[in-house]
């Protein structure tokens, strides 16, 4: 009998490595103590999103671990035109070369900014699960009821031309827009909340588009492509479709968030949301489009404008560059509010459409622009005069 001989291979030997196999005073801790959290006691948002992105104004003292092909590295922060020092830092003493002595360069501020929404990864998924399954179930109700054979051919028409149409502003703005500002905002904190709007937008534009499909099978004749010819034709839509096309081209992260949801979504998204569609749709014995719409119209009012609000008015009332940040958002709201509004005039047309008429259009004009106002007077800006355009 042959005895094999034992090979001579290197044997693996397991030694525990560095700082993984250590024990720290917080070691076995479920909480976090690297941040201040913004109320007495910390929350599980913050926990998850607070400090996430490295970033070497922190604890990265060898600068980014990563960058682009042309030298720039991971966040950096002329990716917009705003500043941030820190609006509950004490008001900085010159110092040359420095802009603030006493403190490191550039200034932490960017990472004050909590998302009033607490949004997550985990909130996201619950929030948008519930949202559909309430649609589906809407609709669901209302074809077990037929409640599509009560529409008049006219409103069948004008779903079919222009609530469909609504879908390509909520694809354009969710992908090209905020999903590209997502990547260029300066923390994790900011990057969460404008992914979240992203997803927002995109489940929206979804939603429009599964239901096109639902109306094609229940009503006879309806065209569910009619929105196509729409969007990329008719005059009324030409306007809006401009300003979301300029929208979706904006380099500098600060002035898409602002630009989108200060001024568009105020001026025309509203307006045809709940000014025209959700007042027009009941009339009309249309009891299922308003839940959709509304859907969409409650993520931007209760979820979006909040956590955007939170954002600017840091930077309006930020203690060493309050003054840049409210000309540069005066200089913003200038320019958009004067592509908006004539954008805004462009759909009077689509008020005389529906069977039964909602409220005139420049009585539905006079209340976004009035919320318009509210809103930059939150912020402390000037009301453009181009509002009155």
């Amino acid at each position: 009998m042959t005895t094999a001989t034992e090979r001579s291979v290197p044997k693996p030997v397991f030694t525990d490595a560095e700082a993984g196999a250590k024990e720290f005073p917080d070691s076995g801790a479920r909480r976090f103590n690297y941040f201040v959290p913004q109320k007495r006691k910390q929350t599980h948002y913050e926990d998850v999103t607070v400090e996430v992105q490295p970033d070497p104004r922190h604890y990265l003292a060898q600068g980014w671990l990563y960058g682009f092909s042309n030298g720039k590295g991971g966040y950096p922060l002329e990716w917009t035109a705003l500043k941030a020092w820190g609006s509950d830092r004490p008001e900085p003493e010159r110092g040359p070369g420095s802009g603030g002595r006493g403190y490191e360069w550039p200034a932490h501020g960017w990472h004050e900014f909590r998302d009033p929404n607490e949004e997550w990864e985990l909130s996201l998924y619950r929030y948008n699960a519930n949202v559909v399954r309430q649609v589906n179930a809407n609709v669901d109700a209302a074809k077990q009821a037929k409640a599509f054979e009560q529409w008049s051919p006219n409103w069948v028409r004008f779903v079919a031309q222009h609530v469909g149409a609504w879908m390509h502003v909520d694809h354009g703005l969710g992908l090209y827009l905020f999903a590209n500002a997502n990547r260029r905002g300066p923390t994790n904190m900011h990057n969460t909340a404008i992914a979240v709007n992203s997803m927002h937008l995109i489940r929206a534009a979804q939603d429009l588009a599964l239901y096109q499909l639902t109306l094609s099978e229940e009503i006879p004749g309806f065209e569910g492509s009619a929105h196509l010819d729409t969007w990329n034709s008719d005059p009324s839509w030409q306007g809006v479709r401009e300003v979301a096309e300029r929208l979706t081209a904006i380099d500098d992260w600060g002035e898409a968030i602002f630009a989108a949801n200060v001024v568009f979504q105020p001026l025309i998204g509203e307006l045809f949301r709940s000014q025209l569609v959700m007042q027009a749709a009941p009339r009309n014995g249309d009891f299922v489009t308003p839940t959709i719409v509304g859907a969409e119209e409650f993520d931007f009012s209760e979820r979006d404008l909040r956590y955007t609000l939170a954002i600017f008015d840091l930077l309006t009332n930020d203690r060493e560059f309050a003054e840049h940040n409210n000309r540069t958002l005066n200089g913003w709201l200038a320019n958009w509010v004067g592509l908006t509004i004539p954008a805004a005039r462009a759909m009077q047309p689509l008020w005389s459409q529906p069977d039964s008429k909602p409220i005139r259009f420049e009585d539905a004009l006079d209340r976004v622009k009035s919320r318009f106002a509210g809103i930059v007077e939150d912020l402390g800006l000037e009301l453009p005069k181009e509002l009155e355009r």
